[in-house]
């Protein structure tokens, strides 16, 4: 590299940046708007790389922030190649070569970028058919900018800031300890600014946790929490409790449907304003039970929640209209948060709550009589999935402590599912496994999957609702370094796209997105799994021996809830 006066005079003028020829103008000139041009094409071509599809389909808008997320990634990376290029090269460029190498590499990334752009219509597309919802005609720029262009503004700018702070400490205290209080700085900053955020949103759901639901209706049934004589208040169960507790079929709904005789179903459900610890709220649960006769009934399913609260109705009255009523579902809540709070700061929130509730119950359940005790089932959907697996340490402990189990949407970083998917027999595929021939636990994707396994499937029965499209289901760390077996070929489920590849990092940034919007498919794709609940637990826990006619009754009535959840429900 060529020095100069100016880029020699520290103190005086800044050291011109890594890569800068000497015929380059001085920093000083240079205005802030200015970019690497190695960062720009990094970023571009990243930006147009993350526009390869993923499992579910993306808007406009969250299309502009993942290529805006790649193109700050890409930047950062043609940068520092950039600089490192300059240093080590043995030629110095004139100028009106580095131009024509620039006006080359500009009009080659340029194209690329288009050509994405371009493909980006078709892939989305071949994405929303294969999960069976509305194409579209067009790519809308305006809402693409609106997302693209603020995320790099603001990430080129913090990055600035990061690099100003570092100079001047570099030359106040030499690179060393520069470097050192840079990034100690920068480490209290992110968890500073993620601290107020989080204590933020916590207040947020905290004051909407509260409430109960808009247009429920205290229930005056003996047989629900919060009804006549019950020691849970109306105003303790929260949002999500108050829609559980007044929602469900009746008896005259049940007996509607399957044309015999019916029971109340028993609805017990602990808020957790209602006790500070778990231990007081499973104790309050038991009390519940054996007050709404809980344990008195056929069937008695222990549910783990969602994030703040939240049972999907299609899981919880599948089972009551399966078993004429004749059922007690039991749950406690354990944090007023958002499922996505959760995965991020504490993914095992469940744990504790389901570990508690089980004890609690499990201890009066085994005092009654052999005869006597109802059916004993685990059921949870997401995290509640995770936090009702957690319960037991592996499948053996499981099916001896219950009567059956149902996992809808499985984590990613659940131990007794990943270990069960490790596991699996040769020849089956990651997203819808076969372990031991099926003899023991069991995966359905879609009507028939658990009876296109030959052989017996043993009681208790252990069954899990999974999708190959689900990225709660298939969002892991390793995500980012390495390519997932269910993208290898042979392994992929038919709703994947082909189109769909395997990028560091990218993959990863696209799946995360795709969380928010995985509830926002038809029913047998993503997180969404209101279709298969009634196969489901018609397979775990039997079905009362109602006729077919019923059984198909019961499921119009199942699918007829809404075909595709809230964009928002993931935040529940």
């Amino acid at each position: 590299m060529t020095s100069t006066p100016e880029t020699m005079t520290a103190g005086v003028r800044e050291t011109a940046a890594p890569g800068d020829d000497g015929d380059r103008e001085p920093n000083r000139g240079r205005r802030w708007w200015h970019l690497d041009f190695g960062g720009i094409v990094g970023g571009l071509l990243l930006a147009a790389v993350a526009m390869t599809p993923s499992l579910m389909p993306r808007t406009d808008l969250a299309q502009g922030i993942v290529s805006g997320i790649a193109f700050l990634a890409g930047y950062s990376i043609g940068a520092g190649l950039s600089a490192v290029i300059a240093r080590i090269r043995p030629w110095a460029l004139s100028r009106r070569r580095r131009a024509t190498f620039r006006i080359v590499a500009a009009l080659i990334v340029g194209g690329l970028v288009v050509a994405f752009a371009v493909a980006s219509l078709n892939w989305q597309n071949d994405v929303r058919r294969a999960v069976e919802v509305p194409t579209v005609d067009a790519f809308d720029v305006v809402l693409f900018l609106a997302a693209f262009v603020p995320t790099i503004a603001v990430g080129i700018a913090i990055g600035r800031g990061i690099r100003r702070l570092y100079r001047v400490l570099a030359r106040r205290l030499g690179t060393g300890w520069g470097a050192i209080i840079t990034v100690v700085g920068l480490v209290v900053v992110i968890v500073g600014v993620l601290a107020l955020a989080f204590m933020a949103l916590d207040r947020l759901y905290l004051s909407t946790n509260g409430p109960v639901a808009e247009g429920v209706v205290e229930p005056g049934s003996e047989f629900r929490s919060a009804g006549p004589d019950s020691e849970m208040h109306w105003d303790q169960v929260g949002r999500h409790g108050s829609t559980f507790l007044s929602g469900g079929p009746t008896v005259d709904d049940i007996e509607a449907i399957t044309g015999a005789d019916a029971l109340e179903p028993v609805r017990v459900y602990v808020g957790v304003a209602s006790a500070p610890t778990v231990e007081e709220r499973a104790a309050i649960a038991v009390r519940e039970l054996e007050r709404t006769g809980g344990f008195e009934r056929d069937v008695l399913v222990l549910a783990t929640t969602t994030g703040s609260g939240w049972l999907e109705p299609q899981a919880v009255d599948a089972i009551e209209y399966l078993h004429g009523g004749d059922t007690a579902i039991v749950a406690i809540q354990y944090s007023h948060q958002p499922s996505f709070v959760s995965f991020l700061l504490n993914p095992d929130a469940p744990v504790p709550s389901s570990i508690e509730l089980y004890r609690a119950v499990h201890e009066r359940w085994a005092a009654l009589a052999a005869s006597d005790r109802p059916d004993l089932y685990l059921y949870g959907l997401s995290l509640g999935s995770h936090g009702a697996q957690a319960t037991f340490p592996d499948l053996e402990e499981l099916r001896a402590g219950t009567s059956g189990a149902l996992f809808a949407g499985s984590p990613n970083h659940s131990t007794m599912w990943r270990d069960l998917t490790d596991r699996r027999d040769a020849g089956s595929p990651a997203w819808k496994p076969i372990v031991d021939g099926g003899r023991e636990v069991r995966w359905l994707s879609e009507f028939g999957d658990f009876d296109a396994i030959e052989g017996r499937w043993d009681e208790p029965r252990i069954a899990y609702l999974q999708h190959g499209t689900d990225p709660v289901t298939w969002l892991g760390p390793e995500l980012i370094w390495s390519s997932p077996e269910w993208l290898e070929p042979g392994q992929r489920a038919p709703d994947v796209s082909d189109s769909m590849v395997w990028i560091p990092l990218v993959t990863a940034v696209q799946l995360v997105v795709d969380k928010f919007a995985s509830d926002h498919v038809p029913a047998s794709h993503g997180h969404n799994y209101g279709d298969v609940y009634v196969d489901g637990w018609r397979s775990v826990s039997g079905d009362a021996g109602l006729s077919q006619d019923v059984i198909d009754r019961i499921q119009a009535r199942i699918e007829a809830y809404a075909p595709t959840q809230p964009i928002g429900r993931y935040l529940e």
